[in-house]
């Protein structure tokens, strides 16, 4: 049988999908409230803006979604509540638009394309993300993809629309990048800054992670042991080794004493200092919450004063 060749007829220019980390956590925390030890999958809208064939995804929010597990053709997203949400984050903020949807997935349905067909009647270009909520694999826990029309060459078939796989990575903003260093500061590389934000940023140390693992197997391992040969010991099935006690015994002089107060101290300060650094990252984050609603109310202000100034708004006077 002959391989018939495909050709695309109609090629997004989408280049590269950046996710912030304020919309890796409210998706999880969507996932972990609806979903949690289901098969089941959440949906929702992602929120953001376009450039140059990069697609930045800044916020998102939930839609109720459900589907039929044996028959993948039958679904349900909520449309009113969809438009509700997108009207009220507009007041907020007027630079984010609609981009496209995300998905639990782990991975892409059957009905992934007619979820996505529904997408564009929001935007021309819409984009699917599929995070991964319980990665087993270190890396990006993020998919992205896109749709094109493929048509067969020799024209015995109709054009189909198919996702195309595109770029994604993990980006910050500099006003994000104090919690995000906070909560990965021992687990994440920066890798790049490029414009006003922090690339890759966390793009996991797989070997100092792999490291600090097999260091806690081997330690288990050997506190395994050391309880085995005890056991046998007081059992009386092995005799009793003066030289490994003496060992044992030098171990145990090792631990630090949790009851002395200067360590005690030491371990409030250390964690006041952590708290500290938490409490100045939420009144940073509040301040310029505040300001940038402020600026969104002005510019919906000086919208609304064009609008009312524009010829269209001035009814016609009749002639005589």
């Amino acid at each position: 049988m002959d391989v018939i060749k495909t050709q695309q007829i109609s090629a997004r220019p989408i280049e590269k999908v950046i996710v912030h980390p304020l919309v890796l956590l409210s998706i999880v925390d969507n996932y972990n409230r609806v979903a949690k030890d289901t098969r089941k999958r959440v949906v929702g809208v992602l929120l953001g803006s376009s450039f140059k064939g990069i697609v930045d995804v800044t916020n998102s929010y939930a839609v109720p979604f459900e589907e039929d597990d044996r028959d993948p053709s039958i679904w349900f997203l909520d449309h009113n509540y969809h438009e509700s949400m997108f009207s009220m984050f507009k007041r907020i903020n007027a630079k984010e638009h609609i981009v496209g949807w995300y998905s639990t997935g782990p991975k892409l349905r059957e009905n992934d394309l007619d979820v996505h067909a529904l997408f564009h009647d929001y935007v021309p270009n819409p984009v699917l993300v599929i995070i991964d909520v319980q990665p087993k694999e270190l890396g990006i826990p993020t998919k992205a993809y896109y749709d094109i029309e493929e048509v067969k060459e020799n024209a015995t078939q109709k054009s189909q629309k198919v996702f195309v796989h595109v770029q994604s990575e993990i980006a910050a903003h500099e006003v994000e990048e104090i919690g995000v260093e906070h909560l990965l500061r021992d687990s994440y590389c920066v890798v790049q800054r490029k414009g006003n934000y922090r690339t890759n940023i966390i793009k996991f140390c797989a070997g100092q992670v792999t490291g600090k693992l097999a260091a806690l197997k081997g330690l288990d391992a050997r506190l395994r042991e050391i309880r085995g040969y005890l056991d046998l010991v007081i059992e009386g099935k092995l005799p009793l080794n003066h030289e490994i006690l003496y060992h044992l015994q030098d171990v145990f002089n090792l631990l630090p004493n949790l009851n002395v107060a200067e360590l005690i101290k030491s371990f409030a300060v250390k964690t006041n200092d952590m708290m500290l650094v938490i409490y100045l990252s939420s009144l940073i984050r509040s301040v310029i919450a505040l300001h940038n609603l402020i600026n969104n109310k002005m510019l919906n202000k000086e919208h609304e004063k064009a609008e009312d100034a524009s010829p269209a708004a001035i009814p016609a006077v009749a002639g005589s």
